[in-house]
């Protein structure tokens, strides 16, 4: 080789490894950063795996032979597995990050039970809320290696990735006696629904004796002062209630191994939803766990530390929160966050679902269970009852009035996750389809529309819903609105009429040109670009006390710094939000800090300045919403 040909090859492969280098250091400026941002400064993106898109066909049956029963696959069934997987949502980051989404909310991608249900009533855990393997991903999304690899091109993005968790209960494994077992005979045999047994009617320490000592006599109980695991030592029987077995061939199912253990379980049976059912029922059927046991506690603190561990997770979504005893949480929510923080995580961001439309309700379980924040179904259920019942505004006034309840106060409510409709109770088009008659394909967009720039622009951390942004309708809740993103062969789906377009869902729904896409995208931009909207100081401008009337439609918040009585000389911004529920144009006139006297649009009309010091009018469009910002 002569030595110019040898000194010029030198110099190309260093321009090379600098070329690298610099694409190397652009890709760790993101990954470096995004672990800074709070959480309140994201735009969370929530999907569900199996109906995202479908990057590997080969694992559509999770590995298993036979029929749909079997391996739970059935793509035109909305109860089965359709193919969706995490090298598809690898595959489909892009169009996530144009979005504008800045975090994923997964829904459980852990081992799942493939099908379970009464004959004639099967379904699969293609939602994966029927766990039986904590430690790995189910074969029908992928392995962990895939999972690793989705987080790692997430990262690399300056996305970050929240896991869809589950503590209250495993996939339906554990079956009683009394109800399951047909050669039971004894005399408190039951026909049909093992209903829940209460503590009261079936106390730990009965049951069973031994020479007239209750067997469970050394127990004392599961309240707080003896959730201890030498008291839960004494617990030795666990047919307190009904007699709990392991069906043949599922005696070694859960992983890890402690989950096999009936003692772990509360064996009551069904909840009635109501009283101590909430959190000591069977949810539907899913095996209850003793959440009190310390042993569990524990458990399940190893668990999820190593999904920390491994794969470098952002936050958690716990699942069914209120169903678990609050002295749980306070522990293991505190646990998870100080794990994040040793492995260099310190925004990590907890949210719980706990259903419930009260924001009270809501706000005791970051007072006294120890939740950082929980996702915000009073947002929902309000932005619902005004744009879709027709409720007055102040209805959202009185939403924000309590905000205060919240441990951490206003400041806290900032960094509630909201939302206009979800996987369980449908979507929000779906609500304005049926919750009002009469209405065009335009009104029901508009009115689609300004419900998510409600959760945009009002308090608290935007949380899409995955197939929204495509016009996506459902025609109900659960199944009925768990629509495929790539094309479909549920005829139920295919046949709903789409938001914003003539499309369907039989073919692919990944259009960056659909107007609801566009629409989000321009609000998510704006949401990141001014921080008043994520860190600001929510004030009612305007909330108006008549209901289904064109004068009594109008809603105005001012989002201002929170030392806004900062002196004269300083600074000083403020951001008016102004929505129009009505379909006819209004115009009003608002109350707004004295220092802001000349205004910019940031998105519709904005007079330039004010009239009078203090006051300002804003022109609103029908059914539509203004954005300004003084300067």
């Amino acid at each position: 080789m002569g030595t110019s040909r040898a000194i010029r090859l030198l110099l190309a492969g260093q321009f090379a490894i600098l070329a690298m280098v610099g694409e190397t250091s652009v890709m760790a400026q993101a990954s470096s950063s995004f672990r800074d941002r709070p959480p309140e400064d994201e735009v969370v993106y929530f999907i569900l795996p199996d109906r995202f898109e479908n990057g590997d066909p080969a694992n559509d049956r999770g590995g298993l032979e036979g029929d749909r029963l079997t391996h739970g696959f059935d793509p035109s069934h909305k109860g089965f597995f359709h193919g969706g997987d995490l090298k598809g949502l690898t595959r489909r980051l892009d169009y996530i990050q144009d979005l504008g989404a800045t975090a994923i909310w997964l829904g459980p991608i852990y081992k799942n039970n493939p099908v379970q249900g009464a004959p004639g009533q099967e379904s699969a855990g293609y939602h994966g809320y029927w766990i039986t393997d904590f430690t790995q991903v189910d074969p029908h999304f992928g392995t962990n290696d895939d999972l690793k690899a989705f987080v790692e091109a997430a990262h690399a993005r300056g996305i970050k990735i929240y896991l869809d968790i589950i503590t209250n209960h495993t996939a339906d494994i554990i079956a009683y006696r009394e109800c399951h077992d047909p050669d039971y005979s004894g005399e408190d045999k039951v026909t049909g629904e093992c209903t829940y047994r209460s503590k009261a009617d079936y106390p730990y320490t009965t049951r069973a004796t031994t020479e007239g000592i209750p067997i469970n006599s050394g127990f004392m109980g599961d309240q707080t002062p003896f959730q201890n695991a030498k008291n839960f030592e004494a617990l030795t029987r666990h047919d307190f209630a009904y007699t709990p077995y392991l069906p043949a061939g599922q005696e070694t199912v859960k992983v890890p191994a402690w989950l096999n253990e009936v003692r772990y379980y509360h064996n009551r049976g069904n909840s009635h939803w109501t009283g101590e059912s909430v959190t000591y029922g069977d949810f539907a059927g899913l095996d209850d766990l003793m959440t009190e046991d310390p042993r569990v506690l524990q458990g399940f603190i190893d668990i999820f530390k190593d999904w920390i561990t491994e794969f470098g997770i952002d936050g958690f979504r716990i699942d069914t929160a209120k169903h678990v005893n609050p002295e749980f949480w306070r522990v293991f929510n505190k646990a998870m966050q100080d794990h994040a923080a040793t492995q260099g995580i310190p925004n990590f961001y907890i949210f719980g679902e706990v259903y419930d439309p009260d924001p009270a309700g809501l706000a005791r379980h970051t007072r006294e269970n120890g939740f950082p924040t929980v996702l915000d179904f009073a947002f929902q259920n309000t932005v619902r009852d005004v744009i879709v019942n027709g409720a007055p505004t102040k209805t959202l006034a009185r939403l924000f009035d309590v905000d205060g309840l919240y441990a951490g106060g206003r400041a806290a409510a900032r960094r509630l996750p909201v939302f206009t409709g979800n996987h369980d109770m449908g979507r929000f088009a779906m609500f304005v389809r049926q919750g009002t008659d009469g209405l065009t394909e335009t009104e029901i967009q508009k009115r689609t529309t300004l419900a998510h720039a409600m959760m945009f622009f009002l308090r608290g951390v935007p949380v899409i819903y995955y197939g929204d942004e495509q016009g996506f309708n459902g025609d109900g809740n659960d199944q009925a609105s768990r629509e495929d993103m790539f094309a479909s062969n549920v005829a139920s789906y295919n046949d709903n009429i789409l938001v914003g377009t003539a499309d369907t869902t039989a073919i692919s729904n990944f259009n960056t040109k659909h107007p609801l896409f566009k629409a989000f995208r321009e609000m998510a931009a704006l949401y990141k670009r001014e921080a008043l909207l994520r860190h600001g100081h929510q004030i009612v401008r305007l909330a108006e006390e008549e209901a289904n009337t064109q004068e009594g439609r109008a809603f105005v918040v001012s989002h201002v710094p929170d030392h806004a009585a900062a002196p004269a000389e300083t600074a000083f911004h403020e951001i008016l939000v102004a929505l129009n529920f009505s379909m006819t144009p209004r115009t009003v006139n608002v109350t707004v800090d004295p220092r802001s006297t000349r205004w910019k649009s940031l998105h519709g009309p904005c007079r330039p300045k004010v009239l009078a010091r203090g006051s300002y009018a804003i022109t609103l469009p029908p059914t539509g919403y203004v954005v300004c910002k003084s300067k």
